[in-house]
């Protein structure tokens, strides 16, 4: 079976360079996988095929390999939110919800990733989530909350809950 997936270019970029990414992935998948401006995945078995599919798709939205390999593990997931969706069509106010999320000197992003273990990327007009599935859940809630205008105070309340454990 053949797919392809594009990603963002200069994400490809780094895909082609980093030529043991696409060995380890091609091992661990028993995949084929060739670049032109896309990606390419060739592969005996459909669900491998969708697996190096999630892999690929989660480097193209901004995470580290040793991340997007998770998706391998058929206990783990991606979500991805459009930030636009809160947003509208302007620029500036997609940044500031980005920010939100991002929160002071990365604060806000690293307790989201702590309380739900999971791995969050920011880039370009997406927020994404990788983790085990309750984890993406209550991280997807959660983003969405702060991308709705919560008070990162009411987002790190919501967090707590069940955990027993002060956000400080």
């Amino acid at each position: 079976m053949i797919d392809f997936i594009r990603i963002p270019e200069e994400r490809l970029k780094i895909l082609k360079k980093e030529k043991k990414f696409k060995d380890r992935l091609e091992k661990f998948s028993n995949s084929k996988i060739s670049f032109n401006e896309d990606v390419q995945i060739k592969a005996e078995d459909v669900l491998q095929l969708l697996s190096v599919k999630e892999v690929i798709k989660a480097f193209g939205r901004g995470f580290d390999f040793e991340t997007a390999l998770n998706l391998l593990d058929e206990q783990f997931y991606l979500e991805i939110i459009e930030v636009r969706n809160f947003s509208g069509k302007s620029e500036n106010r997609m940044e500031t919800l980005k920010g939100r999320v991002i929160g002071s000197a990365g604060k806000t992003k690293n307790i989201i990733e702590k309380y739900t273990e999971t791995k969050i990327a920011i880039y370009g007009k997406t927020i994404s989530i990788i983790g085990r599935w309750d984890g993406v859940v209550k991280a997807k809630q959660t983003i969405e909350m702060l991308l709705s205008g919560s008070s990162h105070n009411t987002v790190y309340r919501f967090l707590e809950r069940g955990e027993g454990e002060k956000i400080g």
